[in-house]
């Protein structure tokens, strides 16, 4: 399983030591709120820039905005390998699939969990990837939503050729689920950071 920490759930006071801490992981997961899609507010590309040169790991940006494609060439700019943004999003999805890919990121939508897995299915072929949320997306730390993975499958029937992430509440308890239903990347906060050796609880997530 490939794994992407969530430096949602890093310390932000040392966050150089945090990266370190996960040199083996697949991508480095970057959430990106602005307070109206959803409750809380994170950070914006210039914590992402700052990031940047500390890792070769690629960079998964996650953006819960209601307007992402404004922030397109900031995210560009900042060092993202991968742009995520929600089908639920206020922009156009064309536009913004654009805006991405012609800067030759990787581009991927994302589905809430209160969202019909076929919202996706006008999009299915320009997309890199799927993200499926297992939690209401804003907050770290929730409880896995089992029933999402049912999304999972459906995404694999009509396009296994492309990559499904979920993300949320995934842990040592949760991500055999994960692996059973055929996820190829999962995002992981507090499950690597908040552990008590973050390098040990990272390897053991990707052995499934």
């Amino acid at each position: 399983m490939q794994i992407a920490p969530s430096i949602l759930a890093a310390d932000f006071t040392c966050l150089g030591e945090e990266i370190r801490k996960v040199a083996g992981a697949d991508y480095i997961h970057l959430d990106i709120m602005d307070g109206h899609f959803v409750p809380n507010i994170s950070y914006g590309p210039e914590l992402v820039a700052s990031l940047r040169p500390l890792t070769k790991i690629p960079f998964d940006v996650h953006l819960m905005l209601e307007h992402p494609r404004f922030y397109i060439p900031a995210f560009h700019k900042a060092g993202a390998d991968l742009i995520t943004f929600h089908v639920e999003c206020k922009d156009s999805i064309q536009e913004t699939l654009d805006a991405i890919q012609s800067r030759g990121i990787k581009a991927g939508l994302v589905l809430k969990p209160g969202t019909p897995v076929e919202a996706l299915w006008p999009w299915i072929d320009r997309i890199d990837l799927v993200l499926i949320m297992t939690v209401e997306p804003g907050f770290g730390g929730q409880r896995f939503m089992p029933l999402m993975l049912e999304k999972v499958r459906k995404i694999k029937e009509r396009a296994p050729h492309i990559p499904v992430e979920v993300d949320g509440g995934v842990n040592e308890e949760t991500i055999e689920a994960c692996a059973w239903a055929d996820v190829d990347i999962c995002v992981a906060g507090s499950g690597v950071f908040r552990a008590k050796d973050p390098e040990q609880a990272l390897k053991k997530l990707q052995s499934y």
